[in-house]
């Protein structure tokens, strides 16, 4: 069954829609597709605390031009990043206020494209370890004999290991959302090189007829000859 672009992008935005938190010593990750319809812009908030740091980074994956405009309000309504029909972006917030932080993604530009938007949002804590103290306090008090385990080195190892992972987690949705927009670009492709090859063998095919049919006209002699 084939499907126009407007509506492949909103089977994409209803399949692919997701949005996951990852919530362990202070960081907190998110991921979020969403639909940008033609000539309206939408906002996100994210909450972010005191002193720590804050990471967007978006792609546009599919629709026409492949391209928005995107802005970063602070919680004081301060303009902290404008950018103007561009595909993808990476920006940090650092050190942060505490408070809602605004983000939003602009397509009044285009009256007649909608677009297919992936953005992440990356929150740490102040030194991405807010909290850390106080989950381990009580384990550090149910037996003094477990000192000699070094959980100070093993908590620094595990943290150290799970910024690591959730890192790999972010590149890995960074790829995949490169490639959804390599696909939307090779299938819109695949459509204009099909239909301007039926249209040229249409042509083809007009001038082929036409040439035959002249040529058997300049050779058709209805004159009579008498014997």
């Amino acid at each position: 069954m084939d499907l126009s672009g407007g509506a492949r992008l909103l089977v994409l935005a209803v399949v692919g829609c997701c949005f996951r938190d990852v919530c362990a010593y202070g960081e907190e990750g998110s991921e979020f597709t969403f639909l940008l319809q033609a000539g309206k812009s939408d906002c996100f908030f994210q909450r972010a605390i005191q002193n720590g740091t804050m990471e967007v980074e978006y792609q546009v994956i599919g629709g026409a031009g492949m391209d928005v405009d995107f802005t970063i309000h602070s919680p004081e309504g301060t303009l902290l990043v404008t950018e103007s029909r561009r595909s993808d972006g990476v920006h940090v917030v650092e050190p942060t206020v505490e408070g809602d932080y605004q983000m939003c993604f602009d397509n009044s530009f285009s009256r007649l494209s909608e677009k297919m938007v992936f953005f992440e949002l990356y929150v740490a804590g102040q030194g991405g370890d807010v909290g850390g103290d106080e989950e381990w306090g009580g384990v550090e008090e149910l037996d003094e004999n477990m000192l000699q385990y070094k959980l100070q080195d093993m908590r620094e190892y595990m943290d150290s290991v799970h910024k690591r992972l959730e890192r790999c987690r972010q590149m890995q949705s960074v790829l995949r959302a490169f490639e959804a927009r390599d696909r939307n670009l090779l299938e819109d492709n695949l459509w204009r090189v099909s239909f301007w090859s039926c249209a040229s063998l249409l042509v083809m095919l007009c001038v082929a007829i036409t040439q035959v049919y002249t040529v058997r006209k300049l050779f058709d002699d209805k004159r009579r000859v008498c014997t």
